[in-house]
């Protein structure tokens, strides 16, 4: 079976009636590959259930929140079913964030329970939250999932319970808990609030995108269409499941499908190849940064790729160079470009079936499902002629409502239901769109402006550039001039002087950059896009 053969009517409302319905088709097929372990589709449906129960024993409910933080397992898409069923609301925390971002997140979003791991790379996360809640006193609960249960010496915070994983699922047998559950699941409705993921913070505090379980079903659902996700496809998702790269680009998108997922913890070149080599995926995903250590990672060795048939790659502008590098690596699978955002819950665009190549290295796509766009003037409203670059709009699909807490009003959700993205694109009068680049990555060089991301793909060509990043840069005559930073291969020795000659030879004069900066490493956010804010910030500092 799959999504495209039914019609639009056939996605469901809620995202427990998404599990429940699967697991009356297939309650016995394996869904989540974790380790060694299985989680059949009726298995993850059971537990979800007990947890609801155990999470409704704890006092959450209609519009609760609980945050999730931990790398990718089992467990968590367990809490997060649960919290659909009882209308609570997960709340996505990168094993990344720290005290600064995580206090932040407990304060805006009220968080009543967490859910999180004990300790990971040398930070003490349930000693965190403990100290963090003496700042949010909503916080009540610290569910500390398995191998990290509380110790008899670990101190007792005032107000704050740890509780066990284990004891969160013992609710189940009791019959009270699971009529109370299924009343409460009842209730739910598609436009409810079922996630919250907050933006990386890439400039100022970040704003938490309010995800419906209408907005998260529309994406998975289209995606799994255009896709054409079967009960025989098998992916290899190391994607976060906070970001929406994981829980709907991945898990959702093949729940629509009723095919299988092979969690792995987190991105790990060699241990994605490793999973490859030993369940056969149909399907691979990832932004471009882990597509091109893959690449790397698998040079010279004896990986089988052949039982790929569909590759997305997502997330930021993807280099030709690099899609050219799959295409020879995957000659057997179909390359998609996939465009989304936390705001749209997940994909929007992807690449069409029947792109040429030149469609595939220069173009996005086209909107997917119900999706609508416009291209308007950045920073305006007016519509933009066709093929002119502007800022895209969309509506429709996976677009949320809008944010929570403090950004809650903000001017990128305009009245009339339509997101102001801020990536500048073009379309044209096939409807393909062609991305330029963040609005505010733009800048203007002796009058001219100047589009990063065009740059960048031309650099990112040179056989010595591993990855670049472009920012622009104040300049007293020219207002600003280009800076680049590269990450050059191992091994390789280009010079500033190459590159520049390099970039001469293609773009126009005031596009070639004035400044190269060599790195051995560029700064990422949690779901692995270049963080640029970051450069920028280091570059404004005296």
């Amino acid at each position: 079976m799959t999504p495209h053969d039914n019609d639009a009517n056939a996605m469901p409302g809620t995202l427990a009636s998404a599990l429940d319905g699967a697991t009356a088709e297939r309650a016995a097929a394996p869904f989540i590959l974790h380790g060694d372990e299985v989680a059949t589709y009726g298995d993850l449906a059971a537990a979800s259930r007990q947890a609801a129960a155990g999470l409704q024993a704890l006092g959450l409910g209609r519009g609760d929140r609980l945050g999730l933080l931990s790398l990718n397992r089992i467990e968590w898409l367990v809490l997060f079913f649960a919290c659909a069923r009882i209308g609570a609301v997960a709340v996505a925390m990168s094993p990344r964030y720290r005290e600064g971002e995580l206090g932040y997140i407990l304060k805006d979003s009220r968080v009543k329970a967490v859910a999180t791991v004990g300790e990971h790379e040398g930070c003490d996360f349930a000693a965190l939250f403990e100290r963090l809640s003496a700042d949010a006193p909503q916080l009540r609960h610290l569910i500390l999932l398995p191998g990290s249960e509380p110790q008899a010496h670990d101190p007792a915070t005032p107000g704050l319970e740890r509780v066990p994983y284990s004891t969160v699922l013992q609710h189940a047998g009791n019959a009270d808990s699971a009529q109370a559950v299924t009343k409460l699941q009842s209730d739910v409705t598609a436009d409810q609030p079922a996630m919250v993921i907050y933006t990386s913070g890439t400039t100022g505090r970040p704003k938490g995108a309010g995800l419906t379980h209408r907005s998260l079903l529309a994406s998975a659902w289209a995606q799994a269409a255009h896709m054409r996700i079967a009960d025989t496809d098998l992916l290899t998702l190391a994607s976060p499941l906070n970001h929406v790269g994981g829980i709907t680009c991945g898990i959702l998108t093949l729940l629509a499908g009723r095919g299988r997922v092979d969690l792995l913890p987190e991105f790990k070149a060699s241990q994605v190849l490793e999973r490859i080599g030993l369940h056969k995926p149909t399907l691979l995903a990832g932004v471009p940064t882990m597509m091109t250590l893959l690449l790397m990672k698998s040079e010279g060795l004896d990986i089988d790729f052949s039982s790929v048939r569909l590759a997305f790659i997502g997330g930021s502008s993807v280099d030709p160079s690099l899609l050219a590098r799959l295409q020879q690596r995957l000659p057997a699978a179909t390359l998609m470009n996939l465009y989304g955002l936390s705001e749209t819950s997940g994909a929007i665009v992807l690449t069409p079936w029947d792109a040429s190549d030149q469609d595939l290295m220069e173009t996005i796509g086209v909107p997917i499902g119900d999706a609508r766009l416009r291209v308007v003037e950045p920073g305006g409203t007016k519509d933009m002629p066709l093929g002119e670059v502007g800022e895209l709009c969309f509506k429709g699909c996976g677009v949320v409502p809008g944010y929570v807490g403090a950004a809650e009003a903000n001017a990128a959700f305009l009245p009339d239901g339509w997101l102001r993205t801020g990536d500048l694109g073009q379309v044209d009068a096939r409807g393909v769109i062609t991305l330029r680049g963040r609005a505010k990555d733009m800048y203007i060089q002796g009058g001219f402006n100047v589009y990063p991301a065009e740059v960048e793909a031309h650099i990112s060509r040179h056989p010595d550039v591993l990855m670049v990043a472009g920012i622009g840069v104040p300049d007293p005559v020219l207002g600003e001039i280009g800076h680049y930073f590269i990450v050059r291969k191992p091994g390789a020795t280009v010079t500033e002087q190459a590159l520049r000659a390099w970039c001469a030879e293609a773009l126009a004069d005031y596009k070639v950059p004035r400044r190269f900066e060599f790195r051995e490493e560029l700064p990422l956010t949690p779901a692995g896009k270049i963080q640029k804010a970051a450069l920028r910030t280091e570059q404004a500092q005296p």
